[in-house]
């Protein structure tokens, strides 16, 4: 693919959500990596530096999506860090952000929702663009 790819760290530990928010992604200049825990998604972070977003869950195993934001905002500050939850509440927003979160969104996800959120986040010099087949 010629364009530039958005690096994203889904930091998912359910299959079925990740399949989900991979497939939901797979028309557009991006490319995904997985952790299955917030420890994971910690040292991903700290190792992959082409890595320009996080979409967290914060109910994981290991280590929950809140310690883990806290933990890669200290070595990668500015790195937009999503917070994905089943709690749709206002104070979960609110915890979320207060948290070191970037920004928040409730799940059940829809798509058009998640593809906005990347779409806000994306580095100005590689926007989110829908690639057509004959790019791939």
């Amino acid at each position: 693919m010629n364009d530039k790819q958005i690096h994203i760290l889904i930091a998912e530990d359910e299959e079925f959500n990740y399949l989900y928010l991979a497939e939901s992604l797979n028309d557009f200049n991006v490319k995904l990596y997985r952790a299955k825990d917030g420890l994971a998604a910690v040292e991903i972070c700290r190792e992959t530096p082409e890595i320009m977003q996080v979409l967290m869950d914060i109910r994981m195993p290991v280590m929950d999506g809140y310690t883990a934001t806290k933990e890669i905002k200290k070595f990668r500050p500015n790195l937009p860090i999503i917070a994905q939850t089943a709690y749709a509440m206002e104070s979960d927003r609110e915890r979320a952000l207060s948290e070191g979160c970037d920004d928040y969104i409730s799940k059940p996800i829809k798509r058009k929702d998640l593809i906005d959120m990347v779409a806000k986040h994306a580095p100005l010099n590689c926007p989110l663009r829908e690639i057509s087949e004959s790019n791939q």
